[in-house]
Formats: C-alpha cells, structure tokens, sequence
C-alpha cells in the first residue's frame, strides 16, 4: 500500500492546533491572482535518451570556459584542477559522508576538516579557522555578526571594494540581527579613506584584498586605528590563491578573514558550489561560528581527532547559536585541502606567482589596444579596463568571436551608469600566450 504519513485526523488536528481552518490558509499572505491563473505548460514525459538529447542541445548554446579563451574573474575563478582530485573525492567513503553527528566515529572526516582548518589559518597568517562555511558572501554576513557579538555594537562599515554579493547577503542578514551596515559606494578609482571614518560605535569595518576591482591594498594602518577605538577588522578574500604572494590580511592585522575557496576546490560551475573560508584571533574562539576539529591521542596514546567545538545551531538551545548555518561544505572543503596538498607551500606560492605574471601579461597586450585605458593600481591576477563603449556590448561582441572576454562591472551595478564602460578581466595559469593574443586581436576589431 502506498506509504500515507497523514490522515484526514491528523491534518484537521495540526490544522486545530496553529489556528488555521484549511490548508489554503496557509498561503493567504500570497497575492490570490497569481496562484489562480498559474498554469503549468509542461511537455508530455519523454525517454532518457530524448531528455539527454534535449538538455545537450541546450547546453551547446553556452560558450563553455574549457573550450574557449576565457577572462572570467569577479569572484569566480579557474584553475587547473588535478585528475587526482576528481578521482580522490568520488570514493564513496568521502562522496557520501555528512556532518559528522558521532564524530569520533569519523575519524577521516574529522581528520580532513582538521587539515583544512589548518590550510586556511595558515595562509591567512590566523590562528584558527572552522570547518568551512557555505560560500564567502554567508561568510562575510557571519563575521560581521561574529563582530557585533564580540564589541556589543550593532553598526558596521562596508568598502565599496568589497564583492556586491558580499554586501548584499550582509546586508539582507543583519538586517534580521539590527545590525545596520553602511555600504560605501564603489569605486573603481581610489580605495576610500576609511580611517577618517572609525569611530567607537562600530562592531567592525569589512575590506577586501584584492578588491572587487582587482585593487590590491596594505590594511595595517587601518588595522591599527580599528584596534584603537576597539572595532573589528574583517577583510574578505574572494581569490584565495592571492595569498600566496601576498601578505597574509592576519599579518596585516586583521582580526576575522572570510573569503571563497571555490578557485582551488572545483570548476566554476556557474558560479558554484563554494566553500567559506572563515579564520579569526583564538581570543575570540568561543564567539566563532561553525565547527573546530581538534587533534589529540587516546587511551593508547594513539594520534586521533575530536571534534573540539560544536556549536549549538543544530543541538540544544538554539537560540544561543553562534550561527544559523547548521552544516558544513564538506566535500568541498576536501577539495579544497586535496588541492592544498597536492601543490604543497612551494606549489602554491609558485601558482601565485604565475598567476601574477599571467596578469600582467594579459594587461600590457590591452594596454596597447587602441581605445583601451588600465586603470592604474596594484593587481594580483585581475584587474580592470576602461573601454571608449558600454562594455556589456563588447563582450557580447567577444562571445560572438569564441572569446570570453570578461565580466562588464555593469553586472553587479547596474544602477551606476557611470561605471557601464569598465571592463573586469581575470587571467589565471590556464590561459596561454596564443588566449592572450586572441583576446588582444579580437578586443582591437570590436572596438
């Protein structure tokens, strides 16, 4: 018999018990006229080789970033991803694991989150970082909560260099915590004084490093001002693979680092999935969100892992949560510590260097495009171009010759149209000297 987990009885006294006399009542607070003349035109079922077929010829109308010249940065970047870490990850063992609930049973889970944590406090220069968060944009929204917890403030800065997804998840979240966030404009030409602008009623002040716009900035100054009037420096980092020529935001005084691990965890993948990094200052361990695994021996003096923080998001007294983020990104936060391993501390620093060179490569082939204006600063792997045309246009134009040519800074703002002829370009190790050229060609002829 087919499985019924409600009876009639059952709705009528869950229906009695909330207060609502039928289960269309559920959804009054939604607009009537929408929900009456919604009407579903679905295609009859088909086989799966005619749904393969179908879904195929959909996809063949993207202009894929494996088979084309691609530029694509603002957040979401592409590696090389090793063959081994495909294959490392799809055992079962790892493919099917979940938050471990009776850690100490999942010792190589427990061991895997351990290295992980240890990956992301070293190269943000921290002292210790949880089991990962969803993605960076959940991250930044938590450090901030996290900040207005530890100083008992409720009003926060927020760059204009910061990533627009950043501030709008931040934004929409405090907003639920009575954390009012100030969200300065951005800017693509300087990187606004925020010192001027501390003050003892703030929880924290939130940068990026490199910015949105590809900016690369020192925040020791700042760091020093912000511990003076005890406000929190966050500094978010949306290109994890830049810390491994720069100085890491921990040694530039940073008290919370977030950012995206996605670049060094899988493919772009539209955008995702993604991985939070989340590290901060041991002092404040109790206030940080997510989970902390720890090392230790047992009775036998055996090397083994315990999971030494859980907080109470998903157990007792929920309304004491550090956070409503009640899992973790496990898989890929493994791919992103096989990653890790794989390239080892000489590897990633040596991938960051080449990544730098890539960049700067890529920047005096544009620069030399009639037309085309770099906008002057210090970069990592991206930065941004100034075109004589709306630069939505040009890189549909670009799509057109096979080219990926960037990510129009209109995207994210579309309401600045000051900013509708800026050019975001991102150049990573798998981009060749013949992409570069191709770019540069195609670039002068649109034009």
């Amino acid at each position: 018999m087919r499985y019924l987990p409600l009876s009639e009885p059952n709705r009528r006294d869950m229906l009695a018990a909330i207060g609502v006399g039928k289960i269309e009542d559920l959804f009054r607070d939604l607009p009537a006229g929408p929900l009456a003349s919604a009407r579903f035109d679905l295609p009859k079922s088909a086989s799966e080789i005619e749904v393969e077929r179908a879904l195929s010829a959909m996809a063949a109308r993207n202009l894929d970033c494996t088979k084309a010249p691609a530029f694509l940065g603002a957040g979401n970047y592409r590696h090389h991803t090793p063959a081994s870490l495909d294959y490392l990850i799809q055992r079962g063992e790892f493919l099917t694991a979940y938050t471990p609930y009776q850690p100490e049973i999942s010792q190589g889970t427990l061991q895997a989150i351990f290295e992980f944590q240890s990956q992301v406090a070293l190269i943000t220069g921290m002292e210790v970082a949880n089991a990962s968060m969803y993605d960076g944009a959940t991250a930044c929204a938590e450090a901030v909560a996290m900040a207005a917890r530890v100083t008992k403030r409720s009003a926060a800065i927020m760059s204009g260099q910061v990533h627009p997804h950043y501030r709008d998840v931040t934004t929409t979240a405090m907003k639920f915590l009575d954390v009012d966030v100030e969200c300065l404009a951005p800017d693509p030409y300087e990187i606004e004084d925020l010192i001027g602008r501390v003050h003892s009623e703030l929880a924290c002040v939130v940068v990026q490093t490199p910015g949105f716009f590809g900016r690369l900035k020192d925040y020791s100054t700042l760091a020093d001002v912000c511990h003076e009037a005890g406000v929190l420096l966050v500094v978010c980092v949306t290109e994890p693979v830049a810390l491994g020529l720069i100085t890491p935001p921990g040694h530039q005084g940073a008290d919370i680092v977030v950012g995206e691990g996605q670049s060094l965890a899988g493919p772009m993948s539209f955008g995702g999935p993604g991985v939070g990094l989340f590290a901060t200052r041991e002092k404040f361990l109790r206030q940080m969100p997510g989970r902390l695994a720890g090392e230790t021996t047992d009775e036998e003096g055996r090397r083994g892992w315990v999971l030494t923080l859980s907080t109470r998001e998903q157990h007792i007294r929920r309304e004491k949560a550090t956070s409503n983020i009640c899992t973790n990104s496990g898989l890929i936060a493994l791919a992103f510590t096989i990653h890790m391993t794989l390239l080892g501390e000489a590897g990633f620093t040596k991938l960051a260097t080449l990544n730098h060179a890539r960049a700067v490569q890529l920047a005096e082939r544009l620069e030399r495009v009639p037309g085309v204006r770099l906008l002057p600063s210090s970069f990592f792997n991206e930065f941004t171009i100034e075109l004589p045309k709306p630069a939505m246009g040009v890189v549909e134009d670009l799509a057109k010759r096979g080219i990926l040519g960037g990510v129009p800074v209109s995207r994210f703002y579309p309401s600045y149209p000051e900013l509708a002829d800026l050019l975001m370009v991102a150049a990573t190790e798998t981009n060749t000297e013949a992409d570069m050229d191709a770019l540069a060609t195609a670039l002068k002829e649109v034009l």
